[in-house]
């Protein structure tokens, strides 16, 4: 069975995009579509901005989203799913690309993520840090006992942790990560503290434009972040996705569940290699490969 997955934030590069819409009259019809709804012209910072201009949250969500989305309906019929899966942002990008949300609908969601989270950011000083080689539960056993917002985030792959609160929860945390036997406990570069509780106020705003927004059943099972199972119900999806931005991406299990459920081939659609990887490290017998335009 062939999975399609989703990547997200920190898989943009400078120029993503630009190949699809020079060759793909679809793919220049809908980034066009994306810069009347988007109210700027996103293509100009995907096809020729620079690094510092694609970082920008309000750009680089949409932006991603975009490149995957786009190139899931430039493959037309080859785009045939068992099941699929998204990383965070990808969460989005797998429901359009499922039809369970249209663009536009998924366009102005990603829009408002990417905003509301912003926000929420400028509340309060937080970050992030990715912990490597220590098991799962000792990392969350350990944030438990930090004063202060420190928890599991990210789970990525066997080994490989992210975890997101207050800039010193996560200072403390990464020194007792280390003291534990951590390979590494290394703070990101990033602009605030994703999938925590400090992110309750972007969910909040979220939760009313999900709420807004039409859902269908997609065409095959979504594995989504927070259950990590395969769902198919219009309002479980909505429920999860709202609950997904103050709960951990759940990866690890996610795949491991898809490929319980018959999961061989794990095709990644969208910028860059990352999801690859991952899934190597979860499932090595696992194969693996980019979206094939050609």
């Amino acid at each position: 069975m062939n999975a399609y997955i989703f990547p997200g934030q920190g898989a943009q590069f400078v120029g993503m995009g630009l190949d699809l819409y020079e060759k793909y009259p679809l793919a220049q019809q809908l980034f066009e579509r994306a810069n009347d709804i988007l109210g700027f012209h996103i293509t100009d910072l995907m096809f020729e901005g620079t690094v510092e201009d694609l970082k920008q949250t309000k750009v680089t969500q949409p932006a991603i989203f975009l490149h995957s989305v786009i190139m899931s309906k430039v493959l037309g019929d080859r785009f045939k799913p068992d099941m699929v899966a998204g990383h965070s942002l990808g969460e989005f990008s797998a429901l359009v690309a499922s039809n369970a949300l249209n663009f536009e609908d998924g366009l102005k969601l990603v829009s408002k993520r990417a905003l509301a989270m912003q926000k929420a950011c400028e509340l309060q000083p937080s970050t992030m840090a990715a912990v490597l080689g220590l098991e799962d539960d000792l990392v969350a056993k350990i944030c438990s006992e930090i004063p202060g917002v420190v928890v599991p985030a990210n789970y990525n792959c066997p080994g490989q942790l992210v975890i997101s609160g207050e800039i010193e929860a996560i200072n403390l945390a990464c020194e007792k990560l280390k003291e534990a036997g951590a390979r590494r406990a290394l703070v990101l570069p990033v602009g605030g503290a994703f999938h925590s509780p400090l992110m309750e106020p972007a969910r909040e705003e979220l939760a009313a434009a999900i709420e807004n927004t039409t859902f269908k059943t997609p065409s095959c099972p979504i594995y989504q972040n927070v259950p990590t199972i395969g769902v198919k119900d219009a309002e479980a999806i909505k429920a999860n996705l709202i609950a997904q931005l103050t709960a951990p991406v759940k990866w690890t299990q996610s795949v491991q569940n898809m490929v319980k459920d018959g999961a061989t081939l794990f095709t990644e659609v969208g910028p860059g290699k990352v999801l690859q990887g991952l899934v190597k490290k979860i499932h090595s017998s696992a194969e693996t490969m980019s979206a094939d335009l050609s």
